[in-house]
């Protein structure tokens, strides 16, 4: 892979994975993407192509709950959160979709939380 980026890997990785994992009425797809300040995390039907839930550290609320705090506290929160929301909607069963990321630091934290708050995958 000499010669491409960190990120175009990742977009590499994605896509190859994506052609494997994909979310139903039945069991949507917890999609994970994080960026250097912020994760954001939404539970998708690819069959309608709709978005269900999203919880990410950038809403109002969450920023100020998360202020100063570690980002692995952060995720595993947005985790909680996500799987929190979705069981409102009557959704107990995903299918993890990391985004390329490698299942480590932030993205292991937040798939945690989502199961410890009573989702699935």
């Amino acid at each position: 892979m000499a010669g491409f980026s960190r990120a175009t890997a990742r977009i590499r990785r994605h896509v190859r994975n994506r052609k494997k994992v994909k979310g139903s009425e039945i069991r949507p797809r917890l999609a994970v993407f994080k960026s250097n300040r912020y994760i954001y995390a939404q539970v998708i039907d690819d069959s309608k192509g709709t978005t269900i839930v999203t919880a990410s550290s950038l809403e109002k609320e969450m920023k100020e709950q998360f202020k100063g705090k570690v980002n692995l506290t952060v995720a595993k929160a947005i985790g909680a959160e996500v799987a929190k929301r979705a069981s409102e909607k009557g959704i107990s069963k995903v299918v993890f979709d990391r985004g390329g990321f490698l299942y480590h630091g932030r993205i292991r934290a937040l798939a945690e939380g989502a199961r410890e708050a009573g989702l699935d995958f």
